[in-house]
């Protein structure tokens, strides 16, 4: 396996045959160095810098009934909230003065949040902070609803394709659209976003066959950003008895594409952090340079369950951002408050 692994490190790419046989056959000492050939990549490109951003998590109210998800239409139990534009510049406001220069604006498919509402909320984040970057979450829309939001400010948009298993994504996402999920990628990069997409480790039926797909997916598409993590059951989901995702495989699949994308922005998620209390160290160490911290109230965050046990997050801010610069610190990275754009654009 070294072999296959100093190819990928040479030459950013492998096939599909030797992905797969990589994924099926890599040992324990092999994974190690698969990890430090990733970090080699990591410092050749962006050093020991961890990119900070700031999750504000504006609207619980999902359209989508995606079997895994805890915020889907179809759970009753879930409490709904919606932040007014006026408590989202007010967490911008906290977040600038801590230092945060990237708002992630996230939520379900949620049809009030028109046009309209998104534009002016974009414009005036974007006026009281002019040297800040917005990034939206906020699932399919339609091209011309993309290109609004961009013309009105939005630097990045992030939107997983879940799986490139048709057969998968089909079952786990009812009433929606494999093809849909793929033009919104290459229709936000063509409008001119820096996008992001990404995977989930672990889901139901997933096989080493099926990241293979996700990679070769993700090396073609060159996005900027590429957000894995393992799948976390929530107990008010058609899923809730199926098992969590490994951290091993979710560092294994961090490491390759880290080989196969050098320059790629490539968070240590929040799921990672939940299923193990190292497990965003576990990530920079797989290669990962970004981290999500949550801005949202406490109220929202309990209210925002994706899955069962999101990481706890203590309500004194600062605190908060203190114990996790510490954190990274430990790990031999700094943490970086800049915008953090993609190496390209720096």
């Amino acid at each position: 396996m070294k072999k296959i692994i100093d190819k990928l490190y040479s030459e950013n790419n492998l096939n599909e045959s030797e992905l797969l046989n990589l994924l099926n056959n890599v040992s324990n000492n092999e994974i190690n160095y698969l990890h430090i050939k990733a970090i080699e990549t990591l410092n050749k490109t962006y050093g020991k810098k961890i990119f900070l951003r700031g999750l504000i998590e504006f609207t619980n109210y999902c359209k989508n009934n995606c079997s895994y998800c805890g915020i889907r239409a179809g759970n009753k139990k879930c409490q709904r909230y919606r932040l007014s534009e006026k408590e989202i510049l007010a967490i911008c406001l906290e977040g600038y003065t801590l230092g945060y220069r990237t708002f992630v604006l996230q939520g379900g498919e949620d049809p009030y949040y028109s046009d309209t509402i998104l534009t002016e909320l974009i414009k005036e984040i974007k006026k009281q902070y002019p040297d800040c970057a917005v990034t939206l979450s906020i699932g399919e829309r339609s091209p011309t609803s993309y290109k609004t939001l961009y013309n009105s400010g939005a630097d990045r948009f992030l939107i997983r394709e879940e799986t490139r298993s048709k057969e998968l994504y089909n079952k786990l996402h009812p009433n929606m659209s494999y093809e849909n999920r793929e033009f919104c990628l290459h229709e936000l990069k063509r409008i001119g976003y820096q996008i992001g997409g990404g995977f989930m480790v672990g889901l139901p039926f997933q096989t080493n066959a099926d990241y293979v797909k996700d990679l070769l997916f993700l090396k073609q598409l060159q996005p900027h950003m590429i957000g894995i993590g393992p799948f976390i059951p929530h107990k008010d989901t058609s899923l809730s008895k199926y098992p969590p995702g490994s951290i091993e495989m979710t560092c294994i699949l961090l490491s390759i594409l880290r080989l196969l994308l050098p320059e790629v922005l490539l968070p240590a998620t929040t799921a990672l952090g939940t299923l193990d209390p190292l497990g965003w160290e576990k990530g920079f160490y797989a290669g990962a340079n970004v981290v999500m911290l949550n801005l949202s109230p406490p109220d929202a965050r309990e209210k925002y369950s994706l899955y069962e046990g999101k990481a706890n997050i203590p309500d004194d801010a600062i605190k908060y951002l203190s114990n996790i610069k510490s954190r990274i610190e430990k790990c031999g990275f700094t943490l970086d408050t800049s915008r953090g754009d993609h190496i390209s654009l720096q």
